[in-house]
């Protein structure tokens, strides 16, 4: 019987610690929603869109560069010149 009591023990801690991890995740993804609700809805500043301007611009600035390489390599081919 003391066996039982030892493990109903160990089980209970086992328990109590995966509801207090379960609450602190939980609480901090509220605490996260809050921060980022408010930060939209206040002040009518445009973060959001200035935020994926500032990271669309490096991905734009290296695709033209590279289409820009293409568009040399297929003026350079020999049978695609086309007259004017």
């Amino acid at each position: 019987m003391l066996r039982y009591d030892g493990e109903k023990m160990e089980n209970d801690r086992v328990m109590l610690g995966a509801v207090i991890f379960f609450l602190l995740i939980v609480g901090a993804n509220f605490i996260m929603y809050g921060i980022v609700r408010g930060m939209t809805r206040g002040g009518g500043s445009n973060w959001m869109n200035e935020i994926r301007k500032s990271l669309n611009k490096p991905l734009e600035g290296s695709m033209n560069k590279s289409m820009d390489e293409l568009r040399k390599k297929m003026e350079e081919l020999p049978g695609k010149k086309e007259e004017k």
